[in-house]
């Protein structure tokens, strides 16, 4: 494991067991002004982040030991206080959605731009703080429908942009979320919603929804 000293608001939790990737990633966050700790495995990064929480988390789908989808039910990742990024190569796409499923924020798939991770870190960080800012929200604006399956936080969250009227570009930029995830969320609530589109979706929770 390498680190650097740094504010926890700054601080980013790398997670690859390639050295290359790691590194890479290390020096692009250093240049954009963040502080990184990397780690090799799993179980290492289980045993630092349940001491202290960083700004945001990078973690590979593929690692020794647990897996980035067994780390992400282990950190409880829906509510975990950080947005968790799962990076992920071409064939990994399915594994990717699932992981979204299980509590990621969003997916980066490899090959990547430098520039472009840290965009969307970056998107994430200050998605998430103007959220947790936002402590005065009615409490009706989370979504119940009873005898429907529960929505997640993500879906929550999207389902919200959508009711507001917001395009999927709209959603993905209130969220600091890439379009694709943002679609991969709607047709979630699609299916447990059983709506055919989202003229449905919307008609179903204007009638069936309840305060929370």
């Amino acid at each position: 494991m390498s680190s650097e000293s740094g504010g926890r608001e700054r601080e980013i939790f790398i997670v690859d067991d390639d050295r290359a990737v790691r590194d890479t990633l290390a020096t692009v966050f250093s240049r954009a002004g963040f502080t990184t700790v990397c780690f090799a495995d799993g179980a290492a990064l289980l045993a630092t982040a349940r001491l202290r929480t960083p700004a945001c988390i990078v973690l590979d789908v593929h690692i020794p030991g647990r897996s980035g989808l067994d780390i992400l039910k282990e950190l409880s990742a829906q509510d975990y206080p950080a947005p968790i990024f799962i990076m992920s190569g071409q064939g990994d796409i399915p594994m990717a959605v699932e992981a979204i499923k299980n509590g990621a924020l969003d997916f980066l798939e490899k090959p990547f731009r430098g520039s472009e991770v840290v965009e969307r870190v970056s998107a994430a960080i200050e998605a998430y703080a103007r959220r947790a800012g936002e402590t005065d929200a009615p409490k009706g604006s989370a979504f119940y429908l009873p005898g429907r399956e529960p929505l997640t936080k993500r879906e929550q969250d999207v389902l919200r942009q959508i009711m507001d009227g917001a395009s999927s570009k709209e959603a993905a930029r209130e969220l600091g979320i890439s379009f694709r995830t943002v679609e991969v969320h709607r047709a979630r609530l699609l299916e447990k919603l059983s709506a055919k589109n989202t003229a449905e979706l919307i008609r179903i929770v204007m009638s069936e929804g309840r305060p929370q």
